[in-house]
């Protein structure tokens, strides 16, 4: 093939303001064909691609090895480009917080606030929340994500030294806890004292931009951090929400995160990406990034998701209640795992980590 003979569909040559983008099509390793490549060092791989250009009218599913054809015959940027994308896409991931990435690992909600959407005030005392974390380690939970302040859609800014004040005593509570301990937390002042406390992750919604000293705190604490995308406040992000391309939108947001993040003195390897399920996204938002969820794979980072209980699991299902979501939560995960997700965010331990086993081992032939 040459660059005046590009496959069906792919052009000639590709404009330098044009950004590419390459989706691979995950299926079990045993699935893929010969050509087929890990998929960032888990049990799925993918031998397909779906090739997008932005600005252009380039969409269609192509064979890795076409693609890799396609840019060498354009050369110079656009193929270092390529690989660059399948490097990202097929190397292993780090460990996060000591835990491997090969398999799917839980990481347990645990929210210590009055006005979570879903338990609100079920953990806010300090003994119940603790109860309720060793539970989650009885049922096989492997981080345990503590956080003080509600961001449901809808909600007011909690100050933050009232968020310290429900999350700091559950920390010091479960210092000796088997799992990794997470913050889940916007709030620089929360992160710092976290730390001291013995949490071993930051997660924030923001993705570090809420508070202007996030980024410092951030980096200076050496540890893993999960970015989200949001859109605006949570007060205000379900407003309307609307975007160009939100798979891509999403895809760009967290991309300049990350380089924001490595500018700031946070290494690559520490950084997670979630894709912010139901922060400022309609239903349809939501479906679509669930799809193509594996697009998130490129930016080299381990990819966190959260679907629990989530308001667009009740508008399918008709269900109000959020505990009562759990067949469609499991569902939810599901299909994120089938996207090579490797951190699921859930409520229902016990449940979950029976799913995630069935599905490791239908798609290994071995157990999780």
């Amino acid at each position: 093939m040459t660059a005046s003979e590009p496959p069906a569909g792919l052009p000639r040559a590709v404009p330098e303001h044009a950004r590419l983008y390459l989706q691979p099509i995950p299926v079990a390793m045993a699935d893929a064909g010969p050509a087929r490549r890990p998929l960032a060092g888990g049990p799925l791989a993918f031998d397909r691609l779906r090739v997008r250009l932005r600005p252009g009218d380039v969409d269609l599913v192509v064979a890795v090895d076409t693609v890799l054809a396609w840019a060498a015959g354009i050369g110079g940027p656009f193929d270092a480009s390529v690989r660059r994308w399948l490097d990202r896409l097929t190397a292993p991931r780090a460990n996060i917080a000591g835990l491997t990435l090969d398999r799917p690992r839980l990481m347990g909600v645990l929210n210590v606030t009055p006005d979570s959407f879903s338990d609100g005030g079920a953990f806010v005392d300090t003994d119940a929340a603790i109860d309720h974390a060793w539970a989650m380690v009885q049922a096989g939970v492997d981080l345990i994500d503590i956080g003080g302040e509600s961001t449901r859609p809808g909600a007011a800014e909690t100050p933050a030294d009232v968020e310290a004040e429900r999350v700091l005593p559950v920390l010091a509570g479960l210092s000796k806890a088997p799992p990794a301990l997470s913050v889940d937390t916007r709030h620089a002042a929360v992160m710092r004292a976290a730390v001291a406390h013995g949490a071993a992750v930051i997660n924030d919604v923001s993705a570090l931009r809420h508070d202007a000293d996030s980024l410092a705190v951030a980096a200076g604490s050496g540890l893993p951090v999960v970015l989200m995308h949001a859109r605006g406040e949570p007060a205000t992000m379900q407003d309307d929400p609307v975007y160009d391309d939100v798979l891509l939108d999403v895809y760009d947001f967290l991309d300049a995160r990350i380089e924001a993040c490595v500018a700031a003195g946070i290494v690559r390897d520490r950084l997670i990406v979630d894709p912010g399920i139901g922060f400022g996204k309609t239903l349809a938002h939501n479906l679509r990034l669930l799809r193509g969820l594996a697009l998130f794979h490129g930016l080299g980072c381990p990819l966190l998701l959260g679907v629990s209980r989530k308001g667009f699991i009740g508008h399918l299902s008709g269900e109000p209640r959020p505990a009562a979501r759990l067949p469609g939560s499991l569902a939810a995960m599901l299909l994120g795992l089938a996207q090579g997700a490797q951190i699921v965010r859930v409520h229902d331990v016990a449940e979950s980590r029976q799913a995630v086993t069935i599905w490791h081992a239908a798609v290994t032939g071995g157990p999780c």
